[in-house]
């Protein structure tokens, strides 16, 4: 049941020890960086100890943007001779964001992937297929390593490639993927287009999905093309990546794994700690990584604590899923809308795709929010009537959700452009 039984099951009290000791290794190996060096509340921590882990908000915060502002070498805290492995976003509008590993570094890593996936039912007898994209991005590596580390049969199939990745599945038996939600369904249809169906035709069980936020609804669909049950997975490049933290088998939020890392839950705006059970700003501090240790580091994540045990036994504390990040929310004739609300509307409607895009354009001197809708191929097909009607339909229910009138556009399976990695859901072309 547990892969690391002594650890998962810690009762809290130890466990707060363990992160207050391990905070304070972190803390003096994070002042070896010019960049984290340089501040005197931490030099003070370093010389005078913590005595309890609240004091870690008298700490400064971190942004991505400071990561990019001392690009290329200002967080790392070892000699260059020590580090095996860089990751890094893309930096197509300036410096990227780089985290660096030592060998420590990724064996913990490992050993946490493989501590996730063991939580979500995943044995050494799985045959895993890592449908996911390797080199910077680090989901694909993160997932290879800990399924290795955990003793399945990998298949590190790479992302895309439709047909291949389903003769793979068939091949070699494959029981377990990793996958990115938006492409599920893209995948789907494939199947169906070759004459197969994934719940009889393979032999997954699981699907592990992750480095997009997605809602219970679109979950839920993904569950029943494929007739299996599908886990979220968390993680951000500056904590590793995938495996900070993980549904297990009872698939009641994400154990967050509090041995590797401090997590907190900020007011966005205040940058205060709110309530146990309120909604907030996720905030993140390494504990177990040498190379780059990063501190307070803001997530831009929306979530939340979930209160009570999990009945898997578990002490780590559950976040619920992701439910957007604070600088994707966009201001439309006033109101405050999250595309994850957009989201959550339209894959209840069996009628619709898998697929949808957000729109922000001025037409008319008016800034209006125009929603591209997929749908289902044997809908589209309908009559014109039929299409008038659901327009009208899914045009009041994300009214009514987000208190602003859209202007939908119903359109064929598949004809959403694609991004490589991660879906864009929003694309804003407002005149400034």
């Amino acid at each position: 049941m547990y892969w690391e039984k002594e650890l998962e099951i810690l009762e809290r009290k130890s466990l707060e020890r363990l992160q207050l000791e391990r905070l304070a290794k972190t803390l003096g190996q994070a002042a070896k960086s010019p960049y984290y060096g340089r501040f005197p509340e931490i030099v003070r921590f370093v010389q005078s100890g913590m005595k309890a882990i609240e004091q870690i908000r008298e700490l400064p915060f971190t942004s991505k943007e400071d990561l990019r502002n001392n690009f290329p070498w200002g967080l790392l805290a070892a000699d260059k001779k020590d580090v095996v492995r860089l990751h890094s976003s893309s930096g197509t509008t300036g410096n990227p964001t780089v985290v660096y590993h030592n060998r420590h570094d990724l064996d913990s890593w490992a050993n946490l992937m493989a501590r996730s996936m063991y939580a979500a039912g995943v044995r050494d007898t799985d045959i895993f297929q890592n449908i996911c994209g390797y080199g910077l991005f680090t989901g694909g590596l993160g997932f290879q390593y800990g399924a290795e580390k955990l003793g399945c049969l990998s298949i590190p199939a790479g992302a895309g490639n439709s047909l291949r990745q389903i003769k793979l599945m068939r091949d070699f038996g494959t029981s377990v993927a990793h996958v990115i939600p938006s492409y599920l369904g893209r995948l789907f249809e494939v199947f169906k287009d070759e004459g197969l169906d994934p719940r009889k035709d393979t032999k997954l069980h699981t699907l592990v999905i992750g480095a997009e936020p997605h809602t219970q609804e679109h979950r839920l669909r993904i569950e029943e093309m494929f007739g299996v049950k599908a886990y979220n997975s968390f993680g951000l490049s500056e904590m590793n990546g995938p495996g900070v933290a993980f549904e297990c088998t009872e698939q009641n939020g994400l154990h967050i794994w509090e041995d590797a890392f401090v997590v907190e839950i900020i007011d966005p705006v205040t940058l205060q700690p709110v309530a146990d059970g309120e909604v907030g700003e996720l905030v993140m501090t390494t504990l177990d990584r040498q190379a780059m240790p990063v501190i307070r580091f803001r997530t831009r994540d929306l979530t939340r604590f979930l209160p009570g045990a999990c009945p898997c036994g578990r002490t780590h504390r559950r976040i619920e899923r992701i439910s957007g990040r604070s600088d994707d929310m966009f201001i439309m004739k006033g109101c405050n809308v999250f595309p994850m609300q957009i989201e959550g509307v339209l894959m209840k409607l069996p009628e619709v795709g898998d697929d949808y895009r957000i729109l922000l354009d001025t037409i008319d001197e008016q800034d209006e929010m125009i929603v591209e809708v997929e749908v289902r191929q044997e809908w589209f097909k309908g009559d014109l009537a039929f299409l008038d009607r659901l327009q009208r339909h899914i045009t009041r229910l994300v009214r009514d959700e987000v208190l602003v009138r859209p202007l939908i556009r119903l359109v064929e399976p598949g004809s959403i452009p694609k991004a490589e990695g991660k879906a864009v859901r929003v694309l804003d072309r407002r005149k400034k």
